[in-house]
């Protein structure tokens, strides 16, 4: 009997947080880490799932994606999809909080205030680790990523700790080539035995096969 493929469910890209049919919270992500991060899970062989926000990229060949718009879509498709899962890879770009309402029709300028109410959004990886690695599916891997500013390292290692992380992959968005909507990218991996390796200025896909050879 054929040996099943393992499943990799990865999230991709930004998503949006409305407050009115044309107006959102977002960032720049485009999502192209987390496509070449599927691109490379394929040619290790593993059966894919992309979960994707709003982003203009072809679907790797082999790839199955899900496309989804805000962070509780997001939540509620990588829950479902890490039940079944080996490894789960969270690149998304989640917005950390979303508008207290969203209105059914665009808002008109005097009809808006100056100060926007906002409510926090789940927290995907720790969403994952409680409700599927901790209730049923106990050798799921989660890894993680942390885009920061300045030195990224003290909070990428804080992030492995608190949401029970394999490794996390972390990157100044500021530093040169290795920002949003770059072709290349620079990173720092930590594990969770607190040992850290730094990769040099490399394409997002060789980043990727990077990364899928530690899975």
């Amino acid at each position: 009997m054929k040996k099943a493929k393992a499943k990799v469910v990865i999230t991709a890209g930004p998503t949006r947080e409305h407050l009115d049919p044309v107006r959102f919270l977002s960032n720049p992500s485009t999502g192209r880490m987390g496509f070449a991060i599927a691109k490379a899970a394929v040619e290790r062989g593993f059966e894919v799932t992309l979960i994707a926000g709003p982003v203009a990229l072809k679907t790797p060949k082999g790839v199955k994606r899900i496309d989804v718009v805000s962070a509780r879509e997001m939540c509620a498709a990588a829950v479902e999809e890490a039940k079944a899962a080996d490894v789960f890879i969270a690149t998304a770009a989640v917005a950390d909080w979303r508008p207290a309402k969203c209105a059914a029709r665009k808002l008109k300028k005097d009809e808006m205030s100056s100060v926007l109410k906002l409510v926090r959004n789940p927290d995907i990886l720790k969403t994952v680790n409680a409700t599927v690695k901790r209730k049923g599916n106990s050798d799921l891997k989660l890894v993680g990523f942390a885009a920061e500013t300045g030195n990224p390292i003290c909070e990428a290692a804080r992030k492995c700790r608190e949401k029970g992380l394999e490794f996390i992959v972390a990157n100044d968005v500021t530093a040169k080539g290795a920002g949003f909507g770059a072709s290349t990218n620079r990173v720092v991996i930590l594990d969770k035995f607190g040992n850290r390796k730094a990769l040099a200025l490399m394409s997002k896909l060789a980043i990727g096969r990077r990364i899928m050879s530690l899975v």
